[in-house]
């Protein structure tokens, strides 16, 4: 006779994405792996007096979710910090920065999901202004795509740049006509200065900013608070119904505290840390990537890809255009050229390791495919499932590429105007309205064949899945010129589960509730598809259950 399962799940409205069976009632679970799915009568019959039985209760439950890009170490790191999202005016960031100071000893105040223009609209933020707010200590604040940091001039003198410094391709030290930096610091690059003085030294940024390990080495003390801050974010992470991340910065550091923590039974999401190649660094350096996949190669953590930057953002004017933006003679920052992008593709792809390339912007999106396009000839085709990360600004041209190439987009619903999350109107005075219609194009995307996988780019939005499910399946309807890209449920639960399984090559094991596969399971609080679409972001995760394993119970 057959041993009992270790869990069974019974009374659910199972979304399986197995073509031989869409849908079922309840499934059970042993040593990891999912040994039956079916009906509610049927599972039952199989637990024993030491199995767990949990009731769904009529709710949605569906493979675990799959958050494709995410920065890990700093989204844990920042449900520490002073969280300024919907914070407005002087008078408002005032009293919270001063109240976080009160409270906190670090070097540097630090706070988060600063609005571009959280002082006022068309209002530039400056030193001067930040002086106002603190007047006697460093204070730094992020914007909330991680592209921008505002600083007051004790910040800008702690970080060595309030006459400003040398920075990497694409990064920019802003300065005011009287050879002092305003305050605001354009990507990485730039900002790296100040984050050295914050609460994690910048090691939380370190694989974005360098793409290497932290110098000085951590010591012993530094890596246990790094660990234990990554731990609360993968609890976060698991609490909601998330069972997988696809990290979008990484270096060796991550990996090893990754590592340690499988070791301790913390690791609550398996996950994906890349190796992250700067423009500046030489080609030779993707020894490390290959030496990276050999060390980290398991089912909870591995490495199997390179990222890239080729830009920056639409909303510092940052990413790459084909045509200037509106008012001006800038076209945006190239990270990488073309020329050297390319060579670099190739050589990836040679390796036979995957590619996830940021590229935001018209010009940056065509580059990335024009490289991806390059390794192709070179290298012959494979099935390298090459990312591009974002997609926000599309040439109509360069639409049919993507499924042409073979490439995947990397989309995040919550990023756009009619996500529900960032103000309607933030991209109305940088973007041509020519542009618009192509603008977060993700239903055209998709119905050209190609792979499109979603999201949430955490920290820049929280990492709540249904809230960006929300954002593809109900988005605030805008006027012409913007489009109706409105995503089908089942297609957007797809993107977020079985489709970011392939896009990581573990389709045979991963993304489907079947027999045989690895039991990684949400299951939700609500009938996702009997809800309004407008609350779809009022639901959550009733159990997360990641290797056979409860890692979240409400």
């Amino acid at each position: 006779m057959a041993a009992a399962p270790d869990l069974v799940i019974l009374n659910g409205k199972l979304v399986t994405f197995d073509p031989a069976r869409p849908r079922a009632e309840a499934l059970a679970v042993k040593h990891g792996t999912i040994t039956a799915v079916g009906a509610t009568g049927e599972i039952r019959g199989l637990a024993g007096s030491a199995t767990r039985v949990f009731d769904a209760q009529g709710a949605t439950v569906l493979p675990g979710f799959i958050d494709s890009h995410v920065h890990l170490f700093g989204g844990s790191v920042e449900l520490d910090y002073l969280n300024l999202y919907g914070v407005e005016g002087h008078d408002a960031l005032t009293e919270a920065v001063r109240a976080e100071a009160a409270r906190s000893d670090d070097r540097v105040v630090f706070a988060v999901m600063a609005a571009y223009d959280i002082l006022g609209p068309g209002r530039q933020t400056t030193r001067q202004d930040l002086d106002r707010v603190l007047p006697d200590r460093p204070f730094a604040m992020f914007a909330p795509d991680h592209h921008t940091i505002w600083a007051n001039t004790k910040a800008l003198e702690l970080g060595g740049i309030l006459h400003g410094g040398e920075t990497d391709a694409g990064a920019e030290i802003v300065m005011a006509p009287d050879g002092t930096a305003t305050g605001e610091l354009r990507e990485p690059g730039a900002y790296k200065p100040v984050l050295r003085h914050t609460r994690h030294g910048g090691r939380d940024m370190e694989g974005l900013v360098t793409g290497a390990d932290p110098v000085p080495a951590p010591g012993p003390a530094d890596r246990a608070r790094d660990k234990a801050a990554i731990a609360r974010g993968l609890a976060h992470c698991a609490s909601h119904g998330i069972t997988g991340l696809h990290n979008m910065d990484g270096n060796f550091y991550t990996a090893e505290l990754l590592t340690e923590l499988e070791a301790e039974g913390k690791l609550l999401c398996r996950t994906e840390v890349p190796f992250h190649l700067k423009s500046f660094d030489p080609l030779d350096r993707l020894e490390e990537a290959a030496e990276m996949r050999r060390r980290f190669s398991g089912d909870w953590i591995w490495t199997n890809r390179v990222k890239m930057f080729m830009d920056g953002v639409v909303e510092s004017r940052t990413a790459l255009m084909l045509r200037p933006y509106p008012g001006t003679t800038h076209v945006g920052d190239p990270v990488f050229g073309a020329d050297h992008f390319t060579e670099a593709c190739v050589r990836i792809d040679a390796m036979g390791l995957q590619i996830a390339t940021h590229a935001i912007g018209d010009l940056a999106i065509r580059r990335t495919l024009d490289g991806y396009e390059a390794a192709r000839r070179a290298n012959g085709v494979r099935d390298s499932r090459h990312r591009v990360e974002h997609i926000e600004v599309l040439h109509p041209d360069d639409l049919p590429r993507f499924a042409a190439l073979g490439v995947v987009a990397s989309i995040q619903p919550g990023h756009a105007p009619r996500g529900h999350i960032f103000p309607a109107h933030g991209l109305d005075e940088v973007l041509h309205p020519e542009q618009i219609p192509m603008a977060f194009a993700w239903q055209s995307i998709r119905e050209t064949g190609a792979r499109v996988c979603f999201s949430t780019d955490w920290p820049v939005i929280q990492v709540d899945v249904m809230d960006s499910v929300k954002a593809a399946a109900a988005p605030l309807e805008l006027p012409a010129p913007w489009t109706d890209q409105r995503q089908d449920l089942m297609d957007t639960l797809r993107s977020y589960t079985c489709d970011n399984a392939w896009v990581e090559f573990a389709e045979d094991r991963k993304g489907r509730l079947r027999d045989g596969f690895l039991a990684d399971i949400a299951v939700m609080d609500h009938d996702l598809e009997a809800m309004d679409p407008e609350a779809l972001d009022t639901a959550r995760a009733a159990l997360t259950v990641a290797g056979g394993r409860i890692t979240w119970e409400a």
